[in-house]
């Protein structure tokens, strides 16, 4: 990697904007000892992790938790403060002065979500990503600035104005010929990479590229499951790498910055591998206490005699939904009102579920250690 020149800078009128290479070529990789030991450790993990696909009964229960907590750490990178309780909220539910965090947070579930659906039908391609764009932005800020449409004047980012700005992307008359450079790149099998370090390469570009005029970040972060499910990586959309990206904000923009400055491809691929396997291990720990919590909830909910069987469609149900009102459970278990209250009043004696609002009506109970699960 030596030889890797990320682009130049390009003098504008005050300012500079950043020009990069076309990646569509062979890459050459050299002295990168520490990036094959990290290799070969992120594909262990991600194997492993990918087992879980196949043997956990309604995975894609537990994906859509997974699906959320990205969303929400994805969209806290932005700025936005959604945590995972209050995204699980109905939006009547949410104070008003949130709600426009709380639905970013939603679009970008239903742009995920929709975004693997579309991979049955569409390939991994620039077509793709305007579409999965478009839906993050409906409906939100930003849903001015051509949602689904890649930009047509300049953009940048940090800084009061583009002359003192942190980073500016290359001029917008060169996003169509960069895009479909990107989209050569990512269906070119002759470039012989592992997988791996080409989404990261992808991730890298995209982001340098940014060829929104808003939400280049959190498109560019729903890339990397998208790209690991389309080459059958994994079977299932189950690593999200926005947690370890916001939890290690700094160092993930230092590595970006690192190579667009420095030419160090080697440093952004050792932050990226590292977050793999760091997700990687926790989301295996995660399935893996989701496992002994349904053992021992099971136990719990076999002491209630009679009650049972409601309480376990209830439990089941919170494993989709982790929240619940006495309605709910009512429409749940066809119980009536007072009877689900006094359901609800036992699942709390169990430790099941916790109201948290502190409301007198319509009181909204959680399945408080299901939620810490994701928490961690």
């Amino acid at each position: 990697m030596k030889k890797f020149k990320a682009g130049i800078y390009i003098k504008q009128d005050r300012y500079k904007s950043f020009q990069p290479e076309f990646i569509n070529r062979q890459w050459t990789l050299e002295n990168i000892e520490e990036i094959i030991v990290l290799l070969s450790r992120a594909d262990q993990e991600l194997g492993r992790l990918d087992m879980y696909s196949k043997y956990i009964p309604n995975i894609d229960i537990f994906i859509d938790m997974h699906v959320l907590k990205e969303a929400t750490q994805s969209s806290k990178i932005e700025g936005t403060k959604t945590g995972i309780e209050e995204a699980l909220l109905e939006k009547e539910d949410v104070p008003l002065d949130r709600r426009n965090d709380w639905e970013e947070v939603q679009n970008y579930i239903q742009a995920m979500n929709e975004g693997i659906k579309m991979l049955e039908a569409l390939p991994f391609s620039s077509r793709l990503i305007k579409k999965t764009h478009k839906i993050l932005m409906q409906g939100v800020r930003g849903e001015q600035k051509n949602p689904g449409e890649f930009r047509k004047s300049q953009n940048w980012i940090g800084g009061a104005n583009i002359n003192n700005a942190t980073f500016v992307p290359p001029v917008h008359t060169s996003i169509n010929d960069l895009i479909n450079d990107l989209e050569k790149f990512i269906h070119n099998e002759k470039i012989y990479l592992p997988e791996l370090l080409k989404i990261a390469i992808i991730h890298y570009q995209f982001e340098t590229i940014h060829p929104f005029l808003d939400g280049n970040g959190r498109v560019g972060r729903l890339l990397i499951p998208l790209y690991l499910v389309y080459k059958g990586i994994l079977k299932k959309p189950i690593l999200y790498l926005s947690d370890y990206m916001e939890k290690n904000r700094k160092d993930y923009y230092d590595s970006l910055t690192n190579v667009r400055e420095k030419n160090d491809a080697a440093r952004w691929f050792k932050f990226f591998l590292s977050g793999i396997i760091n997700i990687a291990e926790k989301g295996k720990n995660t399935f893996d206490n989701i496992l002994q919590l349904q053992q021992e909830n099971n136990l719990k909910t076999q002491s209630l005699g009679s009650r049972a069987p409601n309480a376990q469609k209830v439990v089941n149900y919170l494993y989709e939904k982790p929240n619940i009102s006495a309605k709910k459970v009512s429409e749940l278990t066809e119980l009536s009102l007072p009877s689900a209250y006094k359901l609800i009043e036992e699942l709390e004696k169990l430790d099941i579920l916790k109201e948290v609002t502190g409301a007198r009506r319509n009181r909204i109970y959680f399945f408080e250690k299901y939620i810490k699960l994701f928490q961690s």
